[in-house]
């Protein structure tokens, strides 16, 4: 019998802060890429394109990923599954619903994905919610009320859209929650690897029956966003949150669970993606403080 493998050393604190603090970087500034890409490509497309990308990178990358990943191949099914509902159906009704939604407002609403996780916990999993984390179910709520309440303000976008774009974490906690149920123990490198490239030939197809690929414009800027939200925003981050994984509790990664819309809403802001208004800030701050009452773990 081999022997186990030796435990991972130690993480300094100025390394994890410093890749948290990248994560929350490039994730948060993922929301605009994708409105840099649909200002050119047909929102189907684009996605199947960033995704097969990212797939493609990965298959280069796993064999030397593998070292810290030994986990067996998923079954076959949970990565067609993840592929249809985290990748294919989440991604899609992002991309088509960011057509007429701001990047920063699209980060504040896709944010309400930790808070739709707690509460699969309980109705799947067997979990239990804390006061506080029903607590922040209820200012989150509120926030995304006041959100809501602003789609009518000049440069803000059509509730219409905003509806839609709430399908989109509703999907991926589906799939998520199917993950986390019967995928564990599984490797996540295949599982992610494999769902990236079954949802780009899903997106491809819809895409093929729906857009036409005359559409698509290869600008500079479109071109570079979709480039970097395949190898830096899926390929890259995936690689370094995995990583980290292996090396600290889940519970002190949450932050980025609600940094990364701020970030987004600033972004946007500079860059004059959306208007800045009394309504998405205030969202924005009862969002995010709800959601880091229901992430946060109590203290052992």
């Amino acid at each position: 019998m081999p022997a186990p493998a030796p435990p991972h050393p130690p993480l300094s604190p100025s390394l994890l802060a410093a890749l948290v603090t990248l994560l929350c970087l490039i994730w948060g500034s993922t929301w605009w890429a994708i409105r840099l890409c649909l200002h050119d490509q047909p929102p189907l497309w684009s996605a199947a394109l960033r995704f097969l990308v990212a797939g493609l990178a990965l298959t280069v990358l796993l064999p030397a990923l593998r070292r810290i990943d030994r986990g067996p191949a998923p079954p076959r099914w949970l990565w067609l599954a993840a592929g249809a509902t985290n990748f294919a159906g989440s991604y899609g009704v992002l991309y088509v619903a960011e057509q007429h939604v701001p990047s920063g407002l699209a980060a504040v609403l896709w944010s309400v994905f930790p808070l739709l996780m707690a509460l699969s916990g309980v109705l799947v999993l067997g979990e239990r919610l804390r006061t506080l984390q029903w607590l922040g179910f209820a200012v989150s709520f509120v926030g995304i009320v006041v959100v809501f309440a602003g789609t009518g303000d000049d440069g803000a976008a059509p509730l219409g859209a905003c509806l839609l774009l709430l399908l989109s974490p509703l999907v991926s906690a589906i799939g998520t929650t199917l993950i986390k149920k019967f995928g564990h123990g599984s490797s996540s490198l295949q599982l992610n690897r494999n769902g990236m490239l079954t949802g780009a030939v899903l997106l491809l197809v819809a895409a093929a029956l729906r857009e036409p690929w005359s559409a698509m414009r290869w600008s500079m800027s479109g071109t570079l966003a979709l480039v970097y939200l395949a190898l830096v925003g899926t390929a890259l981050t995936f690689g370094v949150y995995f990583w980290l994984l292996q090396r600290v509790e889940a519970s002190r990664l949450a932050l980025i669970s609600y940094v990364t819309p701020v970030l987004a809403v600033v972004l946007g802001v500079l860059v004059g993606d959306g208007a800045s208004t009394a309504s998405l800030w205030l969202g924005t701050a009862l969002v995010t403080a709800g959601v880091a009452l229901v992430v946060r773990r109590p203290k052992a």
